[in-house]
């Protein structure tokens, strides 16, 4: 292990200790470390109020970190577990009580969001996680999980309750539609000047 990898871990721990201990700077740095993964998952996945659902995760991550025992790598696991479960908790909520359909914020001026907002959202962030959507859901899961969580193979077996070479083989299963959909979309090269020939 790397020098580097090794005080990472010891500062990861004494964050955690200092948290289970309940010191709120500790708290608001696993916050700002691990919640903008979370909302950048849920919001791929489909969540409609991704910032709240993130505060709900993480209510239940301060409520359960007294027990929780491992290092940086387990905390994201157990961190995106319960995310995961809360996502599937809106998911069927939501289509227990049907889809609402809701204006877009360009067309709701009183939603409006600043240009700068706007611009970060439509850029290649839209297109991946549009590509992601269009997958199988647990295709769409696994790539969620490994892209915008960026957890490993191992993490997202246990985020979902698979195995390894499961995830593995989804893995593949999307990465293969992915670029057979890129492919697709891609525009035929300009035909070659006459003056090359």
């Amino acid at each position: 292990m790397s020098d580097r990898g090794s005080r990472g871990d010891e500062a990861f721990a004494s964050v955690l200790v200092a948290a289970q201990a309940g010191a709120s700077w500790a708290c608001t740095r696993l916050w700002s470390d691990y919640a903008p993964a979370v909302a950048a998952f849920v919001s791929a996945r489909g969540s409609r109020e991704p910032d709240d659902l993130t505060s709900e995760v993480f209510l239940v991550v301060f409520d359960r970190l007294a027990e929780f025992r491992g290092d940086a790598a387990a905390f994201r696991s157990f961190v995106f577990s319960i995310a995961y479960r809360r996502l599937v908790d809106e998911l069927r909520m939501r289509g227990r009580r049907g889809e609402t359909v809701e204006l877009l914020a360009e067309e709701d001026p009183r939603r409006a969001s600043s240009a700068e907002d706007e611009a970060a959202a439509r850029l290649g962030d839209q297109r991946a996680i549009a590509m992601i959507a269009s997958l199988p859901a647990d295709q769409r899961d696994v790539m969620a999980l490994r892209i915008v969580a960026d957890l490993t193979v191992e993490q997202v077996a246990e985020v979902l309750g698979k195995r390894p070479g499961a995830v593995k083989a989804l893995q593949r299963r999307a990465l293969e539609r992915l670029r057979k959909k890129l492919v697709e979309t891609r525009t035929p090269d300009a035909p070659a000047n006459d003056s090359e020939k």
